[in-house]
Order: C-alpha cells, then structure tokens, then sequence
C-alpha cells in the first residue's frame, strides 16, 4: 500500500510574526496526529493567523451556532414564540449525552429553553426538536441569504449517529475505527463525515460569521446578542476556553465532538477592548474516544493566537 500524501499546510498570516505562530500550531496538532484548520482573527484591527482557513470539514455540533441564530432571528420577527411549551419524547428525540437527549421520560420546555441548551450543553435533542419547528432547508436558506456562502446545513443532528450505525451497527468503537481508516484513505464510509453531504463550514466562514454577530451586521441586533449571551453560557471548558480563563477575559464559544472529530468556534474578549474570533477544526488520526492531549492542543493555539494578536 502506498503511503498517504504529505499534506503541506497554507498559511495565512499578516507579518512574519503570525505566520510564525501560524507554522507553530499547525506543526503541534501534527506531532499529536492531527490534522486541521485554524484561523483566529482581531475583529477591531483585522489581523489574523491561520492555515487552511478555506477548507470545509464536517462541523458537528459547531452547527448548531447558525442553527441558533436563524431560530433567535425568528423569535425576533415575531415568527415564533420564545415562551412555547414543545414536549419532547426520549422515545422519539435524538441521541446525546447530555440535556433532553439523555433524559427518560417526556419533558416539555420553551423554545427558548431549547435554544439555550442546544448551546449550553449541546442538547442534539434541543436542536432537532428546533429543527422541527425551523426545518433544515429553512436553515440552510436563510445562510444563503444572509451570504454566509461557506457555511450548509444538510441535516439534523441524530443523521450522524444514523449514518454511524448504518455503518458499523451499534458499535460506536468500530464506527470510530472506520472515520480514522477513511481520513487516512481519503474516502468516507459514514455519509455524514463526507464534506458533500455532512453539516459543513470553512474556518474563513465560521470566523466571518462570529464578526459579524459580535459586530451586529447579520440578522437584528436582538437576536445576534441573545447568540452572545447564550455562547457565554457553553459549560465545556476544555478546548480553547482551557487557556483564556481569566478574570480579565471572557470566552463565549462552541465545541463540537463526533467521533474523530474536535472542534471549538468562539470570541475571547478582553477588559482592554481586544476582541479575538477563532475557529479551530480538527481530525485526529488515532482511534480515542477521549484526547486530552488534543483538547490542550487546541487550548494552547486560542491562547498563543489571542497573545500574538492584542493591539
């Protein structure tokens, strides 16, 4: 069998010195067996560092952020009630660890409610129980729309688990094995790891996109601070939130995990006025259902990008 193709990053960086810092991580998350794209940019000055920065990837639950604010955009225009009660049924609700999803008995919960669970603890049942309310054709046209061009969504959130399965039955062990053997194949068993049919976006999307809520030029200005305050609430602080907890600053942001993937978007804000949206996507290429190693990775590219990056 031949040997996979070395992949050689491309590098964004405004100066020496980002694309110094941009080499730096892109040469960590591949000594861990990572494979990826970072972009992290200043939202006041424009400047940023990166590699890769175009690439789509399947984004997992990072989907559920535009997900949230076409939903809040709809709250905003009246079209639908933040205070309506939706039961949802575990008999019939999406797989997760976590929120409804894992629950055991019917729950009814607002609309709202659901919204701030499907970003706080990434509740798949939350978002597609959204999804019925908000269909993901609607989703992905009001992106269209709103010129967010490198950002689509294809479908709900328990199609990845469905495609898993299909794949691999009820073991997500070998599921985990088949997305490792695909990334290294080049080709993709599970239909929802595959960039033409899976929930995807660029890191230059996703960055544009979170300037552009943090800025309050998409949407109504009602529904883009609702997205703010309620990715304020994200409870994991294990990717890029690891290294920019300090009293000065506050991280509001978006993980997103399936299978081999592991990803984070966000906006660390300083007491100074520094504003820093990142975007860090990642493939590991070893079969783990836990990574700390990979996780801290991610950590230390938020904080060395947000330190070279401060006016």
């Amino acid at each position: 069998m031949s040997a996979a193709p070395v992949h050689h990053p491309v590098y964004v960086g405004d100066d020496g010195a980002l694309l110094d810092v941009a080499e730096a991580i892109a040469a960590d998350w591949a000594a861990l067996g990572v494979r990826g794209s970072f972009l992290a940019r200043n939202l006041a000055t424009g400047g940023q560092l990166g590699f890769d920065v175009e690439e789509m990837m399947p984004l997992a639950s990072v989907v559920k952020v535009p997900l949230a604010l076409v939903v809040l955009d709809r709250i905003a225009a009246g079209d639908l009630d933040p205070a309506h009660p939706v039961t949802v049924d575990p008999a019939h609700s999406s797989v997760g660890p976590t929120g409804l999803a894992a629950f055991r008995y019917p729950a009814t919960v607002a609309v709202g409610d659901l919204v701030l669970q499907m970003l706080s603890v990434s509740d798949n049942a939350a978002a597609d129980t959204l999804l019925d309310l908000v269909p993901v054709a609607d989703v992905d046209a009001r992106l269209r729309d709103w010129g967010c061009g490198g950002i689509r969504m294809r479908h709900r959130m328990n199609h990845m688990y469905e495609c898993a399965a299909g794949a691999a039955g009820n073991d997500f062990s070998l599921a985990l094995e088949l997305a490792v053997r695909d990334e290294r194949a080049g080709r993709h068993t599970i239909e929802t790891l595959d960039p033409a049919y899976a929930n995807v976006g660029s890191p230059s999307a996703l960055v544009g996109l979170l300037r552009r809520v943090w800025c309050d030029e998409i949407s109504v200005p009602g529904a883009t601070a609702e997205l703010r305050r309620l990715m304020g609430l994200q409870v994991f602080t294990h990717r890029l939130a690891s290294e920019l907890r300090a009293d000065t600053l506050r991280w509001s942001g978006k993980t997103g995990t399936f299978l081999h993937l592991r990803h984070e978007i966000g906006v660390v804000e300083a007491e100074s006025g520094d504003r820093v949206a990142v975007a860090a996507l990642t493939r590991a290429d070893r079969c783990a259902g836990s990574a700390a190693d990979v996780d801290l990775a991610i950590g230390a590219a938020g904080r060395e990008a947000f330190e070279v990056l401060r006016r």
